[in-house]
């Protein structure tokens, strides 16, 4: 049953809630409500207009109301008295498709309809940068093969531990922080969970990582490439499919040389099908671009795919099957939305299991070295257009995530396309000015 969050708030010395959602790019919004009012909002709703939010909406629509959903409240480990909830938006009385959150949950239902339970888990990299966003806020932070670079995680100890704290604290099981592949980089991990779950938690750990960082003088920052030269920020997923206990893993087969049951090959030829339509949901902005398509980092090695290939514990390809029961998929970036891509990935793979899709053969070479002998592997977009044109074509996989999601997605992103297109740069003056 559905807490009474009136009473939460007193056992748990709640004063205020942010009753919030994602948009349709990420951001998210919310409502502080004292706690004295929060019984009605989760009666009624918290009113918000659509337009001022990143939504297929205009001005003329009527007021969305989001339903704080109770079960999910969490409390701000930073700010002692303040409790963060997801909320499901309404308009007009009924759900709203192209709310992020909503898509999510339209999967997983589909899922359960099949009789499976998704559990997922995310590995979301950022950097800390300095106020301004310019630098990496650890000047000393220099080395050539900065990962797991002890000095300079113990330098950010204060930030990298306030927030492991917060996720002790909360119950989430973190279990490793780490200095990551670029100077100014971490990931943080915690065990996994049911999809919607791990998809609010994702979100609340960019909210609190950022928040943690504001806190001590610094930006944290999830752009999938922040810097030239330098590894940029990821955010794989890893899925399994379980029975609706969640006492059985439905695609672990411990006769199959890569582990994985008949299911778990279906539902990876269902990513494997729909990889370059799912760049658009996994890479959605102009700059994922210069992620996944990166020349060579000062490290070495970019860490991220630009071929839709699978293999088995080698980190050069785009799909991973780094243990039996289990995948890790290596395309998501951090500006992925938390809910978009839960969702997409789910959708794309319920298709590879109503349709026994093949996923092909594991490839067990380095990508990087010897991707080019690779014949008949899709390329992944080159840029934001090409991935957004792949994703429309794709009307298997819309019509699965959600006709209206996916229109206001892409109408949406084709705006901003459209207005990076028409700015102007450095790079064309430096190129073109003596032409």
């Amino acid at each position: 049953m559905t807490q009474d969050l009136a009473a939460w708030a007193k056992a748990n010395a709640i004063r205020y809630f942010l009753i919030g959602y994602t948009d349709l790019f990420g951001g998210q919004r919310a409502k502080m409500v004292p706690a004295q009012a929060i019984a009605d909002m989760q009666a009624d709703g918290a009113g918000f207009a659509g337009f001022a939010s990143w939504l297929d909406l205009t001005p003329a629509h009527p007021d969305l109301f989001a339903f704080p959903d109770a079960d999910a409240a969490t409390p701000l480990p930073w700010k002692p008295g303040v409790a963060w909830v997801p909320a499901d938006v309404h308009m007009d009385d009924a759900p709203l498709s192209q709310v992020p959150r909503q898509a999510l949950k339209a999967q997983v239902a589909a899922a359960a309809e099949l009789g499976l339970r998704v559990k997922t888990g995310v590995e979301p990299e950022f950097f800390l940068v300095s106020a301004d966003g310019s630098e990496i806020s650890d000047g000393r932070d220099d080395a050539e093969k900065p990962c797991y670079d002890q000095q300079a995680l113990m330098r950010r100890f204060d930030v990298i531990s306030e927030i492991c704290d917060g996720m002790l604290d909360l119950g989430w099981g973190p279990y490793q922080n780490d200095h990551e592949d670029a100077n100014g980089q971490f990931e943080m991990n915690w065990a996994y969970d049911d999809a919607l779950a791990t998809a609010d938690k994702h979100s609340f750990f960019k909210f609190m990582a950022k928040s943690v960082a504001e806190k001590h003088g610094l930006r944290a920052t999830f752009m999938p490439k922040p810097f030239k030269g330098l590894t940029g920020n990821g955010c794989h997923v890893h899925v399994s499919l379980w029975n609706p206990a969640g006492t059985a893993n439905a695609f672990a087969d411990d006769a199959d040389p890569m582990g994985l049951s008949a299911q778990g090959r279906w539902f990876l030829g269902g990513i494997m099908r729909h990889a370059t339509a799912l760049a658009a949901i996994a890479n959605p902005v102009v700059n994922s671009y210069k992620r996944i398509n990166a020349p060579v980092t000062a490290s070495g090695a970019t860490w991220a795919p630009n071929t839709v290939t699978w293999t088995g514990n080698n980190r050069t390809h785009m799909v991973r099957v780094p243990g039996p029961g289990r995948f890790e998929l290596r395309l998501a970036d951090g500006a992925a939305n938390p809910y978009l891509l839960q969702a997409a990935v789910i959708a794309a793979g319920l298709d590879g299991l109503r349709t026994e899709a093949d996923p092909g053969e594991p490839l067990h070479i380095d990508m990087y070295r010897d991707g080019h002998t690779v014949e008949g592997a899709p390329r992944l977009p080159l840029n934001l257009l090409d991935a957004l044109r792949a994703f429309e074509a794709d009307t298997v996989l819309t019509e699965a995530l959600g006709s209206e999601i996916s229109a206001a997605f892409v109408k949406l992103k084709r705006a901003e396309w459209a207005s990076y297109a028409a700015s102007f740069s450095p790079w064309e003056r430096d190129t073109t000015l003596d032409i």
